[in-house]
């Protein structure tokens, strides 16, 4: 299985041989399903809590007597019927979300998901984004030449970025000329996971060669 490399300029700079068990696994819905949920269920921070009506403060005195005022009896202000009591159900900050993920399991997902990537054509190699210096004006220029070969839009304006851009290793210049633009969001080969890929449109893997062998050693 063979996928062209482009360069900066946005012209085929050669091709890349990729490992089939990492760009041609099938695609497994229940797996990727449960390690996204997994992986998002981590990400929660916990710290949601409510009271009940044993915590809210107040509600000690009996509002009024039992019998004789025609109206129905209570026995606390603090109940969850009445305005500003307590909370019935509500979230508690003990609850812990945190879900085991087997690396086997997150491997396995993140080659399902980049092969069906690869099917769809949305995922680009770009031999480098080394960039001389830092400059964003340059990386706007690398991502139009990439855009005009490949026919999609690097440089939009959106809250949402379309463009996970994976790289090998850290780049000073690279990560400023890139990051802001809103379009793209950077992060590192060793951390790609499937959660990110599918929050974005596409993927941009920067030195496939070490990065698809970095990939391969993860299964």
């Amino acid at each position: 299985m063979e996928a062209k490399v482009y360069n900066q300029k946005g012209e085929v700079a050669g091709k890349i041989n990729l490992p089939a068990k990492v760009f041609a696994a099938r695609w497994r819905a229940d797996l990727v399903h449960q390690v996204v949920e997994g992986m998002r269920s981590n990400k929660r921070a916990g710290t949601a809590d409510t009271k009940d009506r044993g915590e809210v403060r107040g509600g000690g005195r009996k509002p009024w007597k039992q019998k004789g005022t025609g109206r129905a009896r209570h026995g606390s202000s603090r109940s969850p019927i009445w305005v500003g009591g307590g909370v019935t159900h509500g979230p508690l900050a003990e609850k812990n979300y945190k879900r085991k993920i087997s690396k086997k399991m997150r491997a396995q997902a993140l080659f399902s998901v980049l092969s069906r990537k690869i099917r769809d054509e949305e995922i680009i190699f770009v031999d480098s984004l080394e960039m001389p210096v830092i400059k964003t004006k340059s990386g706007v220029a690398v991502m139009k030449n990439l855009a005009k070969a490949l026919g999609f839009n690097g440089t939009a304006k959106t809250k949402k970025s379309k463009i996970l851009t994976a790289v090998y290793e850290r780049n000073e210049k690279t990560e400023k000329s890139f990051r802001n633009i809103s379009a793209l969001e950077m992060v590192y080969v060793k951390n790609l996971n499937p959660l990110d890929v599918l929050n974005h449109k596409y993927l941009l893997i920067e030195n496939p060669e070490e990065s698809v062998k970095f990939l391969e050693s993860r299964g």
